[in-house]
């Protein structure tokens, strides 16, 4: 089989198999000898430089002791390396074993809050009125973006900077309580060194996010990748001219977009002066403050 460039199925292969070979505390050496491959094989594998056929998958599963949902994983990954779509779950867990690799992130988020700067009330709300969720699922989404946030808090994370629709700061999802201290929370992510947050205002008018949002991650050992995320599917381009479409779309966003303080003006404004007046005036009599100062400044 000729040796071809690493894809996202075939990292994702590699990622798999080589957290269960130290699992069982096996080397690329010793998996070698014991499937009588060479180490370079293997070695190629593990990196996602080879394909991997779906008999190859299931020789390594076997002597990883790869079972039940994992293996059948596994076994879908080296079927489906030729295929564009993924489904929903599927990406979800590739896209987050990309994010933890990433050296920067970049992300605009069209008609809603970025996932990896959800609270997890409006996490809920989100989930709550997605259609393809099922009501008993909301809690286990809930808790999984929670734990993809883990990304921002690694030891060394990755350089991020948000691009957010002036629209979307304004739909009260959850109402204005859970807006409110969303847009808190994006304050106070936006404080940290490696986060940078801007905002696309109205006054922009037309501009080159509307084509939909869109992640672009990338790398220090491999091309950049961009991952386009729906509630059913979704899938992810890493051809050069298409890395180049979505650096042109970042850069023009870029050009239009608030600067980090102008942002974190606009956003405090909302939170203090739009939804913290709007919940009290929905809260009972008894709960009401004078008080109309926000929690950030």
């Amino acid at each position: 089989m000729p040796e071809e460039r690493s894809t996202v199925r075939t990292r994702e292969l590699g990622y798999v198999l080589r957290s269960a070979m130290t699992n069982v505390g096996l080397s690329a050496k010793a998996t070698a000898i014991k499937l009588d491959w060479s180490e370079s094989r293997v070695s190629r594998f593990l990196t996602g430089k080879l394909p991997l056929s779906e008999v190859d998958a299931s020789a390594m599963a076997a002597i990883f002791d790869i079972t039940g949902a994992e293996r059948d994983y596994l076994l879908q990954l080296a079927r489906d390396l030729g295929k564009l779509s993924w489904s929903a779950a599927e990406q979800r867990r590739t896209l987050t074993d990309h994010q933890n690799r990433a050296t920067r992130i970049t992300e605009f988020a069209a008609l809603s809050v970025p996932a990896l700067l959800h609270t997890a009330d409006y996490a809920y709300s989100v989930f709550v009125r997605a259609v393809p969720v099922q009501s008993d699922a909301v809690a286990s989404r809930v808790a999984g973006r929670r734990a993809d946030q883990g990304v921002l808090d690694l030891g060394k994370p990755p350089q991020c900077r948000f691009f957010i629709n002036d629209a979307a700061l304004r739909l009260p999802v959850g109402g204005p309580q859970v807006m409110a201290a969303q847009l808190h929370h994006l304050l106070r992510m936006g404080d940290r060194p490696h986060i940078d947050i801007r905002v696309i205002p109205h006054s922009a008018g037309a501009h080159a996010g509307l084509a939909g949002s869109c992640c672009l991650m990338e790398f220090a050992g491999f091309g950049p990748v961009v991952a386009i995320q729906h509630d059913l599917a979704g899938y992810f381009l890493e051809e050069p001219a298409q890395i180049a479409i979505h650096e042109k779309i970042f850069s023009s966003l870029s050009a239009i977009a608030l600067g980090k303080t102008e942002s974190h003006r606009l956003i405090r404004r909302l939170a203090v002066d739009v939804f913290e007046p709007a919940a009290r005036n929905m809260a009972p009599p008894s709960q009401r403050t004078r008080s109309g100062k926000g929690r950030s400044g």
